[in-house]
C-alpha cells in the first residue's frame, strides 16, 4: 500500500491532502499557514509522522504556456526542503488550474467566495493528488 501526502504550496497558505495508491482515493486534509512561503516545519513534521507517506507530492504552479514562474521556483525549493529535512521521496505535479477548479468546486458545494476566511487550498491539494493518481494508475 502506498500512502501519499500532497501539498498545494502557496506563500500564505499550504493545502494538504492525503490518499492511497491502492484505492485511488484522495481526501483534503488541512491548510497550513505560511509566512512568505515558509511553513511551520514542526507542523509539516507532525503531518508526516502521522500519515507516514511513502511519497510526497508537491504541486508545481506552471504558467499556462508551461513555463515556470517565481512561484514554481519557490514550490521546488519547498519540495527540496521536505526531501532534505525528512528524507522522503518527493515528486512535483503540474497543478495548472487546480486552484481555479478548487474554487469552482467549493462554490458549487455552497462555499463562500471569501477564500481568505474560507480557504480552498486543501481541495487544490486533493486535485493535485488525484492528477498524480490518474497519471500513475
Amino acid at each position: 500500500m502506498t500512502a501519499l501526502l500532497a501539498f498545494d504550496y502557496g506563500t500564505r497558505s499550504i493545502g494538504v491532502a492525503t490518499g492511497q495508491r491502492q484505492t485511488g482515493m484522495a481526501s483534503p486534509l488541512t491548510e497550513l499557514r505560511a509566512r512568505d512561503g515558509i511553513p511551520n516545519w514542526d507542523e509539516i513534521k507532525k503531518l508526516l509522522d502521522e500519515w507516514q507517506p511513502d511519497l510526497v507530492l508537491v504541486g508545481l504552479p506552471l504558467n499556462m504556456d508551461g513555463s515556470e514562474s517565481e512561484l514554481s521556483t519557490r514550490a521546488r525549493k519547498f519540495a527540496n526542503r521536505i526531501h532534505g529535512r525528512f528524507g522522503l521521496a518527493v515528486q512535483m505535479v503540474d497543478e495548472r488550474l487546480s486552484s481555479f477548479e478548487a474554487k469552482q468546486e467549493h462554490r458549487a458545494a455552497g462555499g463562500s467566495s471569501h477564500y481568505k476566511s474560507d480557504p480552498v487550498d486543501a481541495i487544490a491539494a486533493r486535485l493535485i493528488l488525484e492528477t498524480w493518481l490518474n497519471q500513475n494508475a
